[in-house]
């Protein structure tokens, strides 16, 4: 029989592989602060390759990820070739054109080149472009450009992790499966638990939260399943527990690792099947979603926790990860927060905006500077927290709260002192606006940027202004004659201070007045 005709030929056998990664990684770029505050969040992609990457006002464009076209950076005070980025062997060099805007990386001013290795760039690092722009640039996960958002409103973010964890929540809520949420304290757990229940075909219907470690462990059973009349002393009628309360809904137990042991039991048949029995009665059958959290770790020896209580609580899990695990979102988070603490202290809106004075815009990027160097423990409720006291410390420019300057004795110590403000690194253009709002009077031009008189006098070469002193007196003679003797117009057109001015013309009159005569 030919070999094709054969029916008991044996196959080649077919191993797996191992699993391709669900995502590949890359270097992104996501705009930390801006002024602009509503482009905080967007982000873009280090191209791949060895061609360098200039950073600047006109390029590249920058976008959400639900978006399919973007644009640049935009801001004035901008070079229009800012920084470069050039790939390397497991490294990514940055490079500042001569002559370009000021630039900080990670604290550190940087002058001319520097190399960051791949653990820095998984860590991420901070960029600070002229006074008025910050970035993280860390690796992150590659997604296509115009990935949509799920509809659960309520959790903020446009990192890769938030978009991935409302689409998981959007698919759990509908399942209609009871949810295990866990996370360290501070990320969210009861946002999450509520965005659920809001998102599920019972959103309609009563969510119920309980905090089962403020349950006395006496009381527990007839908390959560009611009591009977007459089930004990002082009970002279039924109560219902918190299952009958949450009936046709959601019931949240937060905290559920405390759930006492003698309470288990109870609550793994009220899960597998949907029946409870109140304290002293019969019972009865229940129709409850039950969304639990915990920052516990229930699987360890030692929790004292049912594992098949903690398998049926987590039909479907929802892992929260810690903030400093999604970075690029503390940027968005602290603008709505500032926001939400500006409207319950009834405090005018504070953020700025592209026409707000320089010196304030630079203050709030240093605010957002400071605040994603912060490691955030107690997550995204610290960082809520830090923007309320940042609007109640506040007056015209944001204060950065103690907990997020640099933790050496010697900060600690000058910030507890109300230690004046840390002076602003502003770039050129911005200094350059600076003093001519203030009519090129260096004295408040240096108050208002933070910076002695003499810093100011040694950057005026470079933003190419001099002072009153120094025009040479044809020039001087001719800006006078072209304005009509009058030494305000004259020192506006020649960018110097009118007072200046007018002190060099006093002592140009006083030596050129002639000697007296008094004879022989």
């Amino acid at each position: 029989m030919p070999e094709r005709f054969r029916t008991d030929a044996t196959l080649p056998s077919v191993f797996p592989g191992p699993a391709a990664s669900r995502s590949r990684m890359d270097l992104v770029l996501t705009i930390v602060f801006h002024p602009d505050t509503g482009r905080i969040g967007e982000r873009c992609s280090v191209p791949a390759g060895n061609a360098e990457l200039l950073l600047g006002r006109q390029h590249p464009d920058f976008a959400r990820l639900s978006a399919t076209t973007g644009v640049p950076l935009g801001d004035p005070h901008l070079s229009r070739r800012a920084l470069g980025l050039s790939r390397r062997t497991a490294a990514l060099l940055l490079r500042r054109p001569a002559d370009s805007c000021a630039c900080r990386v990670d604290g550190e001013w940087l002058s001319g080149e520097c190399e960051l290795d791949s653990a820095r760039l998984q860590r991420g690092v901070i960029l600070q472009l002229a006074h008025s722009v910050v970035l993280l640039l860390r690796q992150a996960e590659a997604v296509a450009p115009g990935m949509q958002a799920a509809g659960t409103a309520g959790l903020l973010g446009s990192s890769a992790y938030m978009y991935s964890l409302r689409e998981q929540l959007t698919r759990t809520a509908h399942s209609g499966l009871d949810v295990l949420i866990s996370g360290e304290t501070g990320t969210g757990k009861e946002l999450v638990a509520r965005a659920v229940h809001a998102c599920s075909a019972r959103a309609e219907r009563p969510l119920v939260a309980v905090n089962m470690a403020a349950i006395p462990v006496g009381v527990a059973p007839a908390a959560l399943f009611g009591s009977a009349r007459g089930a004990f002393t002082g009970a002279d009628r039924a109560s219902s527990g918190y299952f009958q309360q949450a009936a046709g809904g959601s019931l949240f137990l937060d905290e559920v690792g405390d759930t006492p042991e003698h309470v288990q039991p109870q609550l793994l048949r009220a899960l597998q099947e949907r029946e409870i029995q109140p304290v002293g009665g019969t019972p009865e059958r229940v129709d409850v979603r039950v969304i639990s959290a915990t920052e516990a770790e229930l699987d360890a020896a030692d929790s004292g926790f049912r594992s098949a209580l903690r398998h049926r609580l987590g039909s479907a899990r929802l892992r929260l990860a810690p903030l400093r695990e999604h970075p690029e979102d503390i940027g968005e988070l602290l603008c709505h927060f500032l926001r939400q603490a500006c409207a319950e202290t009834g405090t005018p809106p504070m953020l700025p905006d592209p026409a707000s004075d320089p010196v304030a815009v630079a203050r709030w990027a240093d605010l957002f500077y400071s605040c994603q160097r912060h490691s955030w423990p107690g997550n995204i409720r610290e960082l809520a927290n830090c923007a309320r006291q940042v609007v109640l410390d506040s007056a015209a420019d944001p204060r950065t709260p103690v907990l997020v300057l640099p933790q050496s004795p010697a900060a600690v110590a000058e910030s507890a002192g109300g230690r004046p403000e840390q002076p602003v690194q502003l770039g050129d253009e911005a200094l350059r606006s600076l003093l001519e709002q203030e009519h090129y009077e260096i004295s408040r031009a240096a108050r208002r940027a933070g910076m002695s008189r003499q810093a100011l006098y040694r950057r005026l070469p470079q933003l190419g202004l001099r002072l009153a002193s120094q025009v040479p007196t044809g020039e001087l003679q001719r800006a006078l004659h072209s304005c009509g003797g009058d030494a305000a117009q004259a020192a506006g057109h020649l960018r110097v201070s009118a007072v200046a001015l007018r002190a060099r013309l006093r002592s140009s009159a006083a030596n050129a007045r002639p000697e007296p005569d008094h004879g022989d």
